[in-house]
């Protein structure tokens, strides 16, 4: 970023369970700030009062469609109180999981049909899209592991490995269908150090 560059910035976090998002969201909000940015950063579903009580809603079991309307209806909140102001000032938002999550989640590996997804979440969100969708790709069974014992894990946390085989297939295809420039893959196995250090020059190179 020049340091002309001061309009505002979306830039999600994506990737399966235990795949590190929170963490170099945070270790990036950090150096932004650090930089002299203004960074909000946020997460899916919470960064609410509304999101947080959704959030304990989807450790309960759910039908699947009640499960993606409530993701949908935390979503909303989230872009009318938060990101859409914060983007609005110039800010950077950085958001752990965004409309992504939904299709890899809901749609590819719970089976839910992507074509109302799509029309659910431009509704809720105004078609608001990322500037930059950084995907943390690591193998599934290896991202819970790192998880495991978690008490805060909503149900999709919770399925076993092939349902999070789906959920990384389903970001895969997402990514080879977007347009270039627009998503980040990379390799989550690796050392934090180094998959911040790539993060943070895409970002600035963006």
């Amino acid at each position: 970023m020049t340091a002309g560059e001061r309009r505002g910035r979306f830039i999600v976090f994506e990737g399966g369970d235990g795949a590190g998002k929170s963490t170099l969201s945070a270790a990036l909000a950090k150096r932004l700030r650090g930089a002299g940015r203004d960074v909000v950063l946020t997460r899916e579903p919470g960064g609410t009062r509304v999101g947080e009580i959704v959030r304990t809603l989807l450790r309960e079991h759910l039908a699947p469609w009640a499960e993606a309307f409530a993701f949908v209806a935390a979503r909303a909140q989230l872009v009318e109180e938060v990101i859409r102001p914060a983007l609005e000032r110039g800010a950077i938002v950085l958001c752990d999981r965004f409309v992504a999550s939904t299709y890899a989640y809901q749609g590819y590996a719970r089976g839910l049909d992507l074509g109302a997804l799509r029309a659910a979440n431009a509704a809720a969100t105004g078609g608001l899209e990322p500037n930059l969708t950084i995907y943390l790709d690591i193998d599934p069974a290896a991202g819970l592991k790192r998880k495991a014992g978690e008490d805060e894990a909503i149900r999709t946390g919770l399925e076993a490995v092939e349902f999070h085989r789906r959920v990384r297939e389903g970001y895969l295809r997402l990514i080879s269908a977007s347009a270039p420039g627009t998503w980040l893959r990379l390799d989550a196995s690796k050392p934090a150090a180094a998959v911040e250090k790539a993060a943070w020059e895409a970002i600035n190179d963006a």
